[in-house]
Parts: C-alpha cells; sequence; structure tokens
C-alpha cells in the first residue's frame, strides 16, 4: 500500500456568538410545528449567495471553500434543494463502536489492572499502571461523567453536541457510558481512596470533547470542528496531543477527512476505531479508515497460535496489502485487547463491554505514555513507535490474522514492554 500524502489544511471555523445567536433561531424554526431538524452542508455559488445563505438560515460550522452547515425543517431543505444556486446535501452521521450487550456495572472494579492492562503492559502481576506525564488525550465521544477515577485527571470539558449551539464549555455530561469508558482505559487513575480501575496512561489529561448524543451518535461536522479545535489546542498550548475516537461510519465524511489531515499536519496523533463489521475483509469503517489515522483492530483474550486473537466482530482492511508493511485506506494498523474490557462507567460505578471502541483507548493510552517518554517525538515518530512495537508481538490467532502485517491485526500488538 502506497501511503499517500494528504495537503488539505481547510481551517474550521468556530461561528461567532451572533451566529450562534441566528443559528439557534433556525434552530427553533426548524423544530416549529414538531418538524424534525435536518442537518445539511450548504454550498454556494457565490459569495454572494452564500451570504445570503446564512444570514436566511444561520451557520452552525463555517468549512470556508467546503461551504456551511446549519439545521433546517423538511420545508426549508426541500426549498434549498430547488435553488440552483446551491448545492445542499445532508449531512452525515456516525456512532460509536461499541458492541451491544448487557450492562454488568459494579460499584467496584473486579480487577483494578483488567486483562488489558495486563496483556499491554506484559505484565500479569501488575497492580497499578503510570506514565502520560504532560500529554493530553482528547477523547472524542459521548462525554465523560463525574468518576473518581477520573475526576482529577479532566483538563477541558465541551460539549459540540447540542442543536441550539455549536459549542457548550465546561460541560460533557455523559449519560450513555460509552465515553466514560473509553477514557477511563486511557488514564483512569484508581481514584483518590486508591480502590478504583487503572487505565495505561494515568497521568495523561483528559480532554473530553463530547460530540454524540447520550443515543451514541452524532453529525460529522461537529465532529470535524472538535477534532480541529484539539489540533489548535495542541499547538496554542505548546503541548502534544493525542486524538481518540472510538466512533465510526461506513462510508467518508470529507469534512472528517480533512479534520483528520489537519490534525496530522499539526502535530496530532489520530487514533481510530477500526469498527464492529468483521470478520469480512474490507469492512473497517472511518475514519478508521484514513490513511492520516491509526486503526485499531480488536483482540480477546484467548491464545490461538501462541499469541491473543483477534476478535471475530472486529472490521477487517484490505487482505491485497498483507505483508507490505505500509498503511494505506483501508488499512488495519495496530491491534489491542478490546473484548470484555472493563472500565469506569456513568454511574460512577464499573461495567463490562466489547467493541473495537475498548482496543483504541489502549492505544491511545499507549501513545501517550511513549509520547511523555520522548517528548521530542514529533507525531509521526511516535506513530512509527507504535507500528515497531507491534510489529515486534506478531498477532496469529484469528480469522485473516498471519505471520507479519496482515488485514486483521495489522502490524500487530504494541506494548509497554
Amino acid at each position: 500500500m502506497k501511503k499517500l500524502l494528504f495537503s488539505v489544511t481547510t481551517t474550521l471555523l468556530l461561528i461567532s456568538l451572533f451566529a450562534v445567536g441566528a443559528f439557534a433561531a433556525a434552530a427553533d424554526d426548524a423544530k416549529a410545528n414538531g418538524q424534525e431538524q435536518i442537518r445539511v452542508l450548504i454550498q454556494a455559488a457565490n459569495d454572494a449567495v452564500e451570504e445570503k445563505a446564512k444570514a436566511n438560515y444561520g451557520v452552525r460550522h463555517d468549512f470556508n471553500a467546503k461551504g456551511f452547515t446549519t439545521n433546517v425543517n423538511q420545508k426549508q431543505f426541500d426549498a434549498l434543494q430547488k435553488n440552483k444556486n446551491l448545492e445542499v446535501s445532508k449531512v452525515d452521521k456516525v456512532s460509536l463502536e461499541a458492541k451491544p450487550g448487557s450492562s454488568n456495572n459494579r460499584a467496584l472494579p473486579s480487577d483494578q489492572t483488567p486483562w488489558g492492562m495486563e496483556a499491554i503492559y506484559n505484565d500479569s502481576s501488575i497492580t497499578t499502571t503510570d506514565g502520560g506525564d504532560n500529554i493530553r488525550v482528547a477523547v472524542l465521544d459521548t462525554g465523560v461523567a463525574d468518576h473518581v477515577d477520573l475526576n482529577s485527571n479532566v483538563e477541558q470539558c465541551k460539549d459540540f453536541s447540542q442543536m441550539r449551539t455549536s459549542l457548550e464549555e465546561g460541560t460533557c455530561t455523559d449519560k450513555n457510558g460509552h465515553g466514560t469508558h473509553v477514557a477511563g482505559t486511557v488514564l483512569a487513575d484508581g481514584g483518590a481512596d486508591g480502590l478504583g480501575v487503572y487505565g495505561v496512561a494515568p497521568d495523561a489529561k483528559l480532554w473530553a470533547y463530547k460530540v454524540l448524543n447520550d443515543r451514541g451518535s452524532g453529525y460529522s461536522d461537529d465532529i470535524a470542528n472538535a477534532i480541529k479545535m484539539a489540533a489548535d489546542e495542541g499547538q496554542a498550548n505548546g503541548v502534544n496531543v493525542v486524538i481518540s475516537m472510538s466512533l465510526g461510519a461506513s462510508s467518508e465524511s470529507t469534512l472528517i477527512s480533512d479534520a483528520v489531515t489537519y490534525a496530522n499536519n499539526n502535530g496530532a496523533l489520530v487514533v481510530a476505531a477500526a469498527g464492529n463489521s468483521g470478520p469480512d475483509a474490507n469492512t473497517i469503517g472511518y475514519p478508521g479508515a484514513l490513511e492520516d489515522a491509526v486503526a485499531v483492530a480488536a483482540l480477546e483474550d484467548t491464545q490461538e497460535n501462541g499469541t491473543y486473537r483477534v476478535a471475530d466482530f472486529s472490521s477487517r482492511g484490505n487482505p491485497n496489502t498483507d505483508g507490505d508493511y505500509q498503511i494505506g485506506r483501508l488499512d488495519v494498523e495496530v491491534s489491542a485487547p478490546g473484548r470484555a474490557i472493563e472500565s469506569t462507567w456513568y454511574d460512577g460505578g464499573y461495567n463490562t463491554i466489547s467493541g473495537t471502541s475498548m482496543a483504541t483507548p489502549h492505544v491511545s493510552g499507549l501513545a501517550a505514555k511513549i509520547w511523555a517518554q520522548n517528548p521530542g517525538f514529533s507525531n509521526t515518530d511516535l506513530r512509527a513507535e507504535l507500528q515497531n512495537r507491534a510489529t515486534a508481538n506478531d498477532i496469529l490467532g484469528g480469522l485473516g490474522a498471519a505471520s507479519g502485517d496482515d488485514y486483521a491485526s495489522g502490524f500487530g500488538f504494541p506494548q509497554v514492554n
């Protein structure tokens, strides 16, 4: 797979307070008479037409040459489609990448260092974890709950998922659980009482960006805006940022693709779930399927051919590129624990769930830990180090797994030691 280089650096701008007010009014109008709101991307034939459309419908996010997004009702959407000076399309929806399952939440964890921590640290007797100092991990998900194992690490909390406004600062409430679970795997610190669960890099700081609603779905324009904001915040504050996305869609959103490339070009490492549509080939979802994102497959705590096994549900990449140790579109890059993962939950307790959603934060946490140990690394250096560690720990179990780079496990399973 020949690695492709993108040069798209479209700036994604937050709308002004004035535009927020206009957008809120448009959102209220869209909800009139109980009509469902439709998120649309509008591209105009010229600046005058664009300014008029913005005045009429409001602006949620302005993507410059790509157009702007807003919410409309069905009647407004039909009218927009008839306007020959406008190109109007529905904005893609994106959802979380966890396997559905019954809740098994507990007041205390059954294991403070669950099997995923033992596996990634390559230490079955580990009792605590460490690392990640001065690294920020932006978890783009359903938000994060008030949890004793996470509270001391939360540095930013933002909500991009509200319909009436494009951004709410200082709030990221998670009533789903998915985002809290993912964040715990990255950087839970055992809590002030020392009785909680540990993540891979408990000394890292959490940027909790709520881009999915409490049902676990969201819009690609909000996600794109959050990706760019994470990269910009890292640049502005002079800190290294890992962007962790346990979400996906079966088709590509150019808004998200451009944002991922922007983040990569501006020094952030983007890690994303491969998806849960396996075991067939070429089932990897987006944004994991992009060249500028590290796509993570899910392993289970079962030994096969002397290694962990790739879960059947884990999406597979392109088998035609096996063995080349290059990353292109539709390629799984690495794999990590993703079945039956215990972590923090939105009710303040703990829960065990499965998915490439759960594998992704293991790699995001490992990336934070490695970056803290090597602060001079660029994001390109960090990605190469993850690949090298994965290559040193080949995965041979599961459909499609084979010696070397394969479409099921990628380069392999990167570990701390």
